[in-house]
């Protein structure tokens, strides 16, 4: 089945415009997924929406937003209230301005999306718009309402269509000082960088998403091809790694266990049957 857009709309560069569609470039649809069941009935297990001190349930209808004050004080915001203020570029992305790529942080990156044309007009206009962008090797700023809210995007070219970045404002990144203004200033002896760079000599190579393996997700389906069978299935835990207390110890102890090792090399986890088809629920 083809996937569903996101969202349909106009990509608009000062008097070009073109009929575009926006679909999420990456999915978690295939990851493994449980439900919650009683044991006792194996029936699933279905979520009320109840007030919180009654406890009765609560229709939809009855249930409006709110905006916490105080404890137990809410302003009550309405829908015709949050539609007055809906912004009216809901169907354009607005590409306000070029940046170079390199000045965004990746801080600010959040979700990548693909935009394709949407039909079979406006091809022409998008591939203006696709190879002004390529050809001046910099991001086109734009701005795009999803659910309500307007979020900033960064389009770039990317083969034969444009990949949109949605960015986090500057009040969603937490200030990193926070974090890191309590370690420690530690002085680093030449030697243990030298044999640090050695480490990452013996380890490096090339990024090949490829090669990635969810040893997780593997462990899960075995897991479950084992119990489809009735099958027990046994697991041992690797111990824990000891802590160190000698640090250059422990950096020529790994120059010489390590050797070249990469995710191509590394050993590969146990190859299992094709993962068991979920039912619709």
């Amino acid at each position: 089945m083809a996937p569903r857009a996101n969202w349909k709309g106009f990509l608009r560069l000062s008097l070009v415009t073109c009929p575009v569609a926006l679909f999420p470039a990456t999915s978690e649809s295939d990851k493994i997924s449980f439900n919650q069941i009683n044991k006792n009935t194996g029936h699933r297990i279905r979520y009320l929406k109840v007030d919180a001190d009654t406890g009765d349930e609560v229709a939809s209808e009855d249930i409006i937003k709110g905006y916490k004050v105080d404890t137990d004080q809410y302003l009550e915001v309405t829908k015709d209230e949050l539609e007055n203020i809906a912004l009216e570029s809901t169907r354009t992305i607005e590409i306000d301005e070029f940046v170079p790529k390199r000045e965004i942080d990746d801080l600010y990156l959040v979700r990548p999306y693909y935009i394709v044309p949407d039909g079979k007009v406006g091809h022409d206009a998008y591939a203006v718009i696709r190879e002004t962008i390529r050809s001046l090797d910099k991001v086109a700023l734009a701005r795009v309402v999803l659910t309500n809210r307007e979020h900033v995007i960064a389009l770039e070219a990317r083969d034969k269509g444009l990949m949109g970045m949605l960015l986090r404002y500057p009040y969603e990144v937490r200030d990193p000082a926070e974090y890191f203004d309590d370690i420690q200033d530690v002085k680093i002896t030449k030697d243990m960088l030298d044999l640090a760079k050695h480490i990452v000599e013996q380890k490096s190579g090339h990024f090949e998403p490829d090669e990635f393996e969810d040893h997780y997700e593997q462990a899960l389906q075995e897991l479950l091809e084992q119990k489809k069978k009735g099958q027990p299935f046994a697991t041992t835990r690797k111990p824990a790694p000891s802590n160190v207390f000698n640090l250059m110890d422990a950096l020529k102890q790994s120059i010489k266990g390590e050797g070249k090792r990469t995710l191509a090399t590394r050993p590969k986890a146990k190859k299992v049957a094709a993962k068991p088809r979920r039912k619709a629920s």
